[in-house]
């Protein structure tokens, strides 16, 4: 399990969205060069008193790149770090270095939190290594090591904490946007597929009956017009939604008592709807959800039902249960499939978002049934 954790430390990419250098990184820049300019003046116990102070004023504006390049930076603070307390170690002198120099530790969180995983495991070796050295050099015991490192750690993990939840909100709002998108794909096949049908169908009767019953095709070119705004209106209300960003409220949702009005405009001879009595306290998702469904299986008898003459919808309500069954008495394509197309697509999706069951293939008695099951626990 170490090894696969490792393995992936060392595989994991950059940080995504770096923001760029800001006016607070060069306030901070600023601050630490005073800082070290104040303490390699007024203090007096400094071992190489020039040498302390031009480090520790020269190592500051690295903190300008230590999120576009955090293993350099890392690299340069604490391999001039070691350098130091290797001087100081071989050479016998006291310790060089100021305390203002503890602004490093923001380059060990820029690492954790910037950087790829090769660069963290690379980077924390030569803290590491560099933190080892400057021990010896100093002479510290065991408690002020461990309490050294563990200053370093808390630096390590704030990056790593914040590194976390940056990747956390990314994807949750990566995962949002691909729900809303397959939303937005389904709304969009409903309302097109179910409006473009009719207008064929009617185009085609209209073409046939021109010859014979002009005004039978004026009647048809009529429906032909109303089907085509209504397609308009709703295709604009999907654009506004995506134009403004706002959530996907398309207008004032069609439901179950819509399915009437759906029926009188479909170009099939007789469509019987029974519906409930009592349709105010559906939830509003499944009212919608019940609507869709029965767009789409008229849809569907109208392309694919030969000479279908008769389409039957009926919802029934019953122990928490919204019971949806669309049969036509059409003859059945042979290329038609239940595991074909958008359509079928959209309408599992949206059963199975609110636990429900679908079903649809050739009824035992001849032609085509969609059978939908809808949970109507959750009221409003």
């Amino acid at each position: 399990m170490t090894a696969n954790a490792l393995s992936s430390l060392w595989t994991e990419p950059r940080a995504v969205d770096a923001p760029g250098r800001v006016s607070r990184d060069w306030l901070l820049v600023g601050v630490s060069i005073v800082a070290a300019l104040l303490e390699g003046v007024l203090r007096d116990d400094i071992a190489w008193r020039p040498v302390a102070t031009a480090v520790a004023v020269g190592l500051a504006p690295v903190l300008l790149w230590r999120r576009t390049h955090p293993l350099a930076c890392v690299v340069v603070a604490f391999g001039t770090a070691m350098a130091l307390g290797l001087a100081s170690l071989l050479g016998g002198a006291p310790t060089v270095g100021l305390d203002t120099m503890t602004y490093i530790l923001v380059l060990v969180y820029a690492l954790v939190r910037w950087g790829s995983g090769r660069e963290i495991v690379i980077g924390l070796a030569v803290v590491a290594v560099a933190a080892v050295i400057g021990s010896a050099a100093d002479h510290i015991g065991p408690p002020d090591a461990i309490g050294g490192i563990a200053v370093l750690a808390s630096a390590a993990a704030g990056g790593a904490a914040l590194r976390y939840r940056a990747e956390s909100w990314r994807r949750a709002l990566a995962q949002s946007r691909g729900q809303e998108r397959v939303g937005l794909a389904r709304e969009l096949h409903d309302i097109v597929a179910h409006h473009v049908s009719a207008i064929a169908v009617q185009a085609q009767a209209g073409r046939a009956m021109a010859g014979q019953r002009p005004a039978a095709a004026l009647d048809a070119l009529a429906a032909i017009e109303g089907e085509a705004s209504r397609t308009l209106a709703e295709m604009r209300a999907m654009v506004r939604v995506l134009r403004d960003g706002a959530p996907a409220q398309y207008g004032t949702r069609a439901g179950v008592a819509d399915l009437v009005s759906l029926a009188r405009r479909a170009p099939i001879p007789v469509i019987d709807v029974e519906l409930p009595a009592d349709l105010d306290e559906l939830p509003p998702q499944v009212d919608a959800a019940v609507y869709r469904l029965g767009q789409e299986a008229l849809t569907n008898a109208l392309r694919h039902a030969r000479d279908a003459s008769r389409v039957e919808i009926r919802v029934v309500e019953d122990a928490g249960r919204l019971r949806l069954r669309v049969t036509d008495d059409g003859r059945i394509d042979p290329a038609r499939s239940v595991d074909h197309g958008f359509g079928l697509l959209g309408m599992t999706e949206r059963v199975q978002l609110l636990g429900g069951t679908l079903r649809a293939g050739p009824a035992p008695d001849g032609g085509w049934a969609v059978d939908a099951e809808l949970p109507t626990g959750v009221r409003r």
